[in-house]
């Protein structure tokens, strides 16, 4: 019987650049979220004739904002790494994340890459001699080019 196990390579790994890129756009994305909501509360607040909401936003403490983010961050690569395997700057640079066996991630895997994400400066970890982040180390995932992962693969399993 051959044997049909499925193993990483090098070659199927997403390159450096690809990785800060990801870092780059997730962070402009979670900004963009930030905005679009703060905006949304101050317009409801406008139409509705309530101008504490817009006073409440204005009025944020560094703090409030910084707790804010955090959670909107954890939403976001949660849910779409979870559900998704990618993340929005994933889809731009055509990577994914999987499991060392190849397959789709845990949600537990997720919970602790996700997690790992809030360690200060993690998301330049994958620059130094290793092209695996902090996050993709304690999860046990990798971030792979997607085509290079199909190819090898033999089939289409992330589109």
């Amino acid at each position: 019987m051959k044997n049909t196990k499925f193993t990483i390579t090098d070659d199927l790994l997403a390159t450096r650049g690809q990785r800060f890129i990801n870092c780059i756009l997730d962070l402009l994305f979670v900004h963009i979220i930030l905005m679009s909501i703060a905006t949304t509360v101050v317009l409801i607040g406008d139409v509705i004739h309530n101008y504490n909401l817009s006073s409440w936003i204005e009025s944020t403490t560094t703090f409030e904002k910084l707790i804010f983010w955090a959670v909107i961050v954890f939403i976001y690569y949660f849910l779409s790494e979870t559900y998704f395997s990618i993340t929005f700057a994933k889809y731009f640079t055509q990577t994914i994340v999987v499991m060392k066996d190849g397959t789709r991630p845990k949600i537990h895997a997720i919970f602790i890459r996700t997690l790992t994400r809030f360690i200060p400066i993690e998301c330049l970890t994958f620059l130094g001699s290793n092209v695996r982040g902090l996050h993709d180390m304690f999860s046990d995932t990798y971030v792979l080019r997607k085509d290079a992962y199909n190819h090898k693969k033999g089939s289409i399993i992330f589109p």
